[in-house]
């Protein structure tokens, strides 16, 4: 399997136009978007091609009723740019968009790839007629447009994958796993403390907030039970996280370690026992392979696209959407049986060395890429 650092070798290396709508790489503010479209970069990079960061326009309409303003005529003027240093320099080989979908569409792309005829690939598209409303109706006839013009469309989920199969049928998909950087979790020799759960996320509203309600309500239920909580993380919704765990009886059992760095982290996990996140409206979550390859068995909720990075029963237990006291039990049955979460905790890190490494992706986007452009050589 590579590893971060070892490119590949052969002799039909590609120029690839990079571009995330809705943050780039570059972006001041981390998420697992920002994470994602970095490490897709670096995968290919590995998989020996040249990738540039052609735009960082940001094309996010968090709104349906929200004014768009010049966002159309931006990305025309971003267009004109790019085409220039194009006309000027040479034309990629092919053109990849990340994550284009209703708040924030491709608006560059396949304005470029149709003028300079040279392939479209998307990776992380999502379409859901559910959000043909306002104006991100005009946005999802964008994103369609790309969907179509895509010579792939490369899905880390099968919900987006059965999402544009039924929008637009005739469309070309293929499948890539949710992937990490392996290597710096790895590394580590688990040490895991007894009774020590950990969770990494973001405090802000939504998603997050709400699963952090259900994991202190889950926790609230077992206070009689010996177990201690890391928690990971800052944002503008820690009051009401803080709240959360306090009006649950539990605020005493938790420590609050704020932002803490990538490696800090890695640390962290791995002298922790269990990670805990039940993970509403998450894509895939990046956090959840993290955890899993610093051997870290994984408690969550089957919502989502959680499945998609944690195997129910293999590397850690998936307990049904919504069920506060089934959360709590999986807590109680996983610290109270170290067989099981030894064994869950190797069948983790083994998946993620095997399939869901850099290395992994780096192969398999390779792959992709080249029957998708008929770079076979």
């Amino acid at each position: 399997m590579l590893q971060t650092g070892a490119r590949m070798r052969h002799h039909a290396a590609m120029n690839i136009a990079f571009y995330a709508p809705l943050k780039s790489p570059d972006h001041p503010v981390p998420s697992g978007d920002r994470l994602m479209a970095r490490q897709l970069m670096a995968a290919l990079e590995l998989a020996g091609h040249d990738v540039d960061l052609v735009s960082t326009f940001r094309a996010f309409l968090p709104s349906s009723d929200m004014d768009d303003g010049p966002r159309a005529s931006n990305a025309e003027q971003d267009v004109e740019r790019i085409a220039g240093l194009w006309k000027a320099s040479g034309r990629p080989d092919a053109f990849l968009c990340y994550h284009p979908y209703y708040k924030a569409p491709d608006l560059i792309g396949p304005a470029l790839c149709r003028r300079f005829d040279i392939p479209y690939v998307t990776i992380e598209t999502s379409y859901s007629h559910r959000r043909n409303i306002g104006r991100w109706e005009d946005a999802q006839r964008h994103v369609l447009d790309g969907a179509r013009l895509a010579a792939a469309n490369i899905c880390i989920t099968g919900r987006d994958h059965d999402g544009l199969k039924e929008a637009a049928p005739q469309v070309r998909l293929a499948r890539l796993f949710p992937f990490i950087d392996a290597a710096p979790y790895l590394a580590l020799t688990p040490k895991p403390e007894e009774g020590r759960l950990i969770t990494v996320a973001m405090m802000r509203p939504g998603d997050k907030l709400s699963s952090y309600r259900a994991l202190a309500a889950a926790l609230g239920l077992i206070r009689t039970h010996d177990w201690r909580l890391s928690l990971i993380g800052d944002g503008p919704a820690r009051p009401e996280v803080e709240t959360a765990f306090a009006e649950a009886g539990i605020a005493d059992r938790i420590d609050f370690l704020g932002e803490k760095t990538a490696d800090e982290i890695a640390r962290l996990l791995s002298c922790s026992s269990i990670y805990l996140w039940p993970g509403h409206g998450e894509a895939y979550g990046l956090a959840y392979l993290e955890a899993q390859a610093a051997g870290l068995p994984v408690i969550a909720e089957a919502v989502a696209g959680v499945s998609e990075a944690v195997v129910d029963g293999k590397t850690g237990m998936l307990t049904a959407p919504g069920d506060i006291a089934a959360y709590a039990d999986a807590i109680i049955a996983l610290t109270g049986d170290d067989n099981r979460r030894l064994k869950l905790s190797r069948n983790a890190r083994q998946m993620i060395a095997d399939r869901r490494s850099i290395g992994a992706a780096a192969i398999a986007l390779d792959r992709i890429l080249k029957t998708a452009t008929g770079n076979r050589t």
